[in-house]
């Protein structure tokens, strides 16, 4: 599949959960999302890291977590359009190893138009 991750630990930030991990991979920053995070919290993470290097990834598992990252990309881009910077969404699919298990998600990629 298109765009997998090998199975070495990606580089990641879990978003709205106690972890404050910051790693960055291959110039975008890796935000996962769970059922749990809340919206305007990962939206104001999108927000930093798109004024920060122009590109961020948002990965997801599931359909819980898929809609606050929806939320999430939408709420980002009105915070960026009152400084005048417009994002798109780019969806994919993505296979990720979780405790030795591959599972697909769906992954966000957000860029600066």
């Amino acid at each position: 599949m298109a765009g997998n991750l090998s199975h070495s630990t990606p580089a990641t930030r879990a978003v709205g959960a106690n972890s404050a991990d910051v790693v960055e991979r291959q110039g975008a920053e890796v935000l996962k999302v769970s059922t749990r995070s809340r919206p305007s919290a990962v939206a104001g993470a999108i927000a930093g890291v798109i004024r920060d290097s122009g590109v961020a990834e948002v990965q997801s598992i599931g359909a819980g977590a898929t809609n606050q990252a929806i939320k999430a990309v939408a709420i980002a881009r009105s915070y960026l359009s009152e400084e005048g910077i417009d994002i798109v969404c780019t969806p994919s699919f993505i296979d990720v190893a979780i405790d030795d298990e591959e599972r697909t998600a769906i992954r966000l990629l957000v860029e600066r138009r």
